[in-house]
This record gives structure tokens, sequence and C-alpha cells, in this order.
């Protein structure tokens, strides 16, 4: 590195030195401290080892709320929100790398919670690692939908169609622009706990997310970043590979925050809502048996070329109302979010509305307007 340093390169090294010390030595950022570092590997000012060394000492040593809450204000002052002109809406984020155990659902999710009333985005990359799963992204591509729209785009298709997708690339291309250095680096970072929090675009009222964890202490983590980010509310829900839908043959847990006092702790039983599966979701090709409860192992062959184009197969035939394990994890994410957002008095009502719009083909309807305006 050349000297002298700019103010940014001042305050990584400053960081990196406080941090990067060992067990016993390390020291915990400020707010303001972990900010300043983020936002200049942002502005492509820090050298991609230093970043990698940062992130990564950050994660062993554990990162503080405060470090968590600096990190994320980096990001939101390079990533500002488009507002649509609609007074609601839900912001669908689910993990990033994506789904390699079972087929994902939840890119299906958007137009039928649309043709329940609540307007939705999704967002997230095309592929990341360390999972290589798939993603919305490629789910979407598969079934023919734009992947590419910016967040100007995508505000106007959500006041059209009630629903759009959104991708990284778009609307935070300096935080996309590390994806390869993230993939060298194998190990997931905070940046995998702070992309599913910023949002291309809210709306004129209310902005929910709707997200998920794996590891119980996220959850509240999630909740906390949601509120810090200007969401309105926040459903957490400890889905299938960490992804937003329930377990179709168990109860699943589900961290709330309403918008105001403390986080509720919920518990979603498919059973209560005349779901009855022996499968906790949609399964893959030639799976046999059930979803593993465990990651893939890197090792292990997965093709999510495959995958996608068999999860857009099995989506559309959902919205087209077909029974099955695709339409029923449909109807219990659905009833989370309409319930969570108050479209819905109770999960069993926001199913009822959610089967209804499937086996009407509003739910088809409101995907096929987002296909046929490309």
């Amino acid at each position: 590195m050349l000297y002298p340093l700019t103010d940014g390169q001042q305050a990584m090294k400053y960081a990196i030195g406080r941090i990067a010390t060992g067990p016993h030595l390390s020291k915990d950022l400020s707010r303001t401290e972990a900010r300043a570092a983020l936002a200049a590997v942002l502005r492509g000012e820090i050298d991609p080892i230093q970043t990698a060394v940062f992130l990564i000492a950050l994660r062993m040593k554990r990162e503080t709320e405060e470090e968590y809450f600096g990190l994320l204000e980096a990001l939101l002052e390079l990533t500002p929100p488009v507002t649509a002109p609609i007074a609601e809406l839900a912001i669908l984020a689910d993990p990033f790398d994506g789904y390699n155990r079972s087929l994902p659902a939840t890119p299906f999710l958007p137009p039928l919670l649309a043709a329940c009333g609540l307007p939705t985005l999704s967002v997230g990359v095309a592929l990341l690692g360390p999972k290589f799963g798939t993603t919305h992204h490629a789910v979407l591509a598969a079934a023919g939908i734009a992947t590419d729209l910016t967040p100007a785009a995508a505000a106007v298709q959500l006041e059209r169609c009630g629903w759009a997708y959104c991708d990284q690339r778009q609307y935070a291309p300096a935080l996309y622009a590390l994806l390869p250095l993230r993939i060298t680096m194998i190990k997931r970072t905070a940046l995998t706990t702070l992309e599913t929090v910023t949002h291309p675009v809210m709306a004129q009222n209310a902005t929910h997310l709707l997200s998920s964890y794996v590891h119980p202490p996220y959850a509240r983590l999630y909740a906390l970043l949601a509120r810090e980010a200007g969401f309105s509310s926040a459903a957490i829900v400890k889905g299938i590979e960490g992804g937003f839908s329930p377990s179709l043959r168990q109860p699943t847990k589900l961290l709330r925050w309403t918008g105001e006092g403390d986080f509720i702790e919920e518990s979603v039983d498919p059973t209560d809502l005349g779901i009855v599966q022996n499968i906790r979701a949609p399964l893959l090709p030639g799976s046999r048996g059930d979803v593993a409860e465990t990651e893939v192992e890197p090792e292990e062959i997965f093709d999510a070329r495959a995958a996608a184009r068999a999860a857009a197969e099995a989506g559309l035939a959902a919205l087209a109302g077909k029974p099955g394990a695709t339409f029923d994890a449909l109807v219990l994410s659905a009833a989370v979010a309409l319930w969570h957002t108050g479209r819905a008095p109770s999960l069993a009502a926001g199913a009822e509305l959610a089967r209804r719009a499937l086996l009407t083909g509003e739910a088809r309807n409101r995907f096929e307007a987002l296909r046929l305006s490309r």
C-alpha cells in the first residue's frame, strides 16, 4: 500500500489492528469505526487481501451488534432505495447462496402474495458460494422472468403487476463487485447477513422484511438489522435450508417484530393449516426419502441449472393449481406473510386466501403479467 494513506485506508488499518490480534487481544470496533472501514471497501479503496482479513477477523472474533449496525450504515449509504408508488410492500430475502437439498418454492411466492393483495419484491444474485445453490435469480430466469430490472424498473413493475425481482448486481453494484472475493474466501462473512436487509425499493407507508435464519442467535440479529434498516416490520422464519419456507411436516419457529415493542416468538404448524406431508420440502428430481438436515458437502456434485429448471416447472404447476409439495409450500409461506403483515387475521385465514389465489388462477395471472411484459 502506498503512503500517504487515504482516510478510508487509515480506517481499515486501524480496524484490522484492533480485530486481528488473536483470540485474547482482539478488540471490538465502534459503530463508526466499522462503518468507516466497510465504506472504504465499497468505494474501492481497499486491497482485496485487506478486505478479506477484515471480514474474516470480524467473523473469528464474532461481530458485535454495534459492528453490524456500522457495517449496515455503510451499505445503506451506497444503496439508497427507490420509493415505489404503492402504500405497502414486502421484501422477500431468501438465502442469496440458494438451495441445494430441495426445490425452492419461494421464487413463486411474490406473485402469489401479489394476488392476495400484498405487493412483494424478491432480491438476490445469480450464484453465490459457499453453497452455490439454486437461487431465485436462476429459477425465475428458467421460468422466463427478466432478472435485470433496475430498482426504478422494479418499482414500476410493483405498481403494475404487484411483484418483481431485483438483482444485487443492479441495486448494489459495489457490494456485488465483492462476489468473486467472497467466493475465494469460501466461508460466509457478515456480508451474508447484511445483504438480506439492503433493499432496493421501499413503499410509501410500510415496507416489511420476510427473511429467515439457520442458527438461533441470528433470528434476533436479523430483526434488529431490519429495524435499523428502516423496515416497518420483520418476519424471520427458521425455514428449510435457511429459507423463508417452513417445514411441511413439523412445526417451525418464527420470530416476529411488528414495528413496535419487543420481538415475538411464534410457531407455525402445517397441520393446523390442513397441510399433511411426509416430507419437509419439495424434493430434488431423483431424491429418495426426505430433504437432508445438513448441507451438501462442497465436493458433492450439484447441478444448479437442472435444479432451477425443475423448480421452475414445479412452481409454474403450483401456480396453475396443481396439488403437491410445491403448492403446499407456497400456501404455508404465504400464510405466514399474509398473517404477519395483517392481510389475514390468522395463519389459517392466510392459508385459505393463498389457496384461493392459486386455484382460481389469479396467482398465475400475476406471474404471467410480468413474464409477458419483457
